[in-house]
């Protein structure tokens, strides 16, 4: 479910970018009808908002990493990459995109979700149930950990990790026992919201990848309801989405309140704000 897409096989919207340094893309008010997920929004409940985002930086990326986690932790990016036979733990200079360190995953394991807590590194498998425990400096592995269905998306709120595994539910885990503290289950208007792929916490929020589409999901870590999307489409030309897979990768530095996306595949990263449309 997971496997590289045939991009071909996919009707892609594509805004142009202009040349300017700041650039607004993502414009729309309203959560499209044909978004799976969000099919809840009718007469009687209101749109779910759609935020617009500029684009502040752009930097190269690994066209080779097919993305499935990004933290951004201490001036650089931490990479989890998937497909098996070629997953990997990366640590990645911002603003040249180049590899400075990195672990091979066994080919045995699809490299999924990713997040940095308290010296350690944890990154999900996608059907093995497994994850590992790296120390964050030097990326050896210290342990492994199991659970139940599969690992798509990790982050955390400082407390706990934050796991999605491609239905609507969230799980919190204990970082010590991996036990199931709690769970939400992510809706819009009452209706199920699943595919819900890389995560980050941002601003006391759940951001999540909405696998398959250009948008992010704004969530509710209590009540797991869906506060917003951010609309991403258009980010890459039409020459650079050549060869590329699906939009997957989320990254925030909390102390400088930035954002970072990018996609499995895609060549570049992007800085963006997000901003409500009035």
């Amino acid at each position: 479910m997971k496997e590289p897409k045939n991009i071909f096989q996919r009707s892609v919207h594509i805004l142009s970018i202009g040349l300017a340094a700041f650039v607004w893309v993502g414009s729309r008010s309203e959560a499209p009808a044909s978004l799976s997920g969000f099919e809840g929004t009718n007469s009687v409940s209101p749109p779910i908002p759609v935020d617009r985002i500029q684009v502040v930086n752009t930097w190269p990326h690994d066209r080779g990493a097919f993305t499935e986690g990004l933290v951004y932790h201490d001036g650089v990016l931490l990479e989890s990459t998937g497909i098996n036979g070629q997953s990997s733990l990366r640590r990645v200079e911002l603003k040249t995109g180049r590899v400075l360190q990195q672990a091979a995953v066994p080919s045995e394991y699809f490299g999924e979700g990713l997040t940095a807590l308290n010296g350690k590194l944890y990154q999900l498998t996608w059907k093995n149930h497994k994850g590992f425990v790296y120390d964050l400096d030097t990326f050896q592995l210290e342990k492994t950990f199991s659970y139940d269905g599969e690992g798509w998306g990790l982050t955390t709120d400082g407390q706990s990790l934050i796991l999605s595994d491609g239905t609507d539910q969230i799980r919190f885990l204990d970082p010590a026992t991996f036990q199931v503290r709690r769970y939400i289950h992510v809706s819009d208007h009452g209706r199920p919201v699943d595919r819900l792929n890389e995560l980050e916490y941002v601003r006391g929020e759940i951001f999540a990848n909405v696998w398959q589409t250009d948008f992010i999901a704004r969530i509710d870590p209590v009540t797991g309801r869906v506060l917003g999307l951010i609309n991403l489409a258009g980010l890459l030309s039409p020459d650079d989405r050549i060869g590329t897979d699906v939009l997957n990768g989320i990254a925030y530095d909390a102390a400088g309140d930035r954002l970072f996306v990018t996609g499995k595949w895609w060549p570049k990263l992007f800085e963006v704000r997000w901003k409500s449309k009035p």
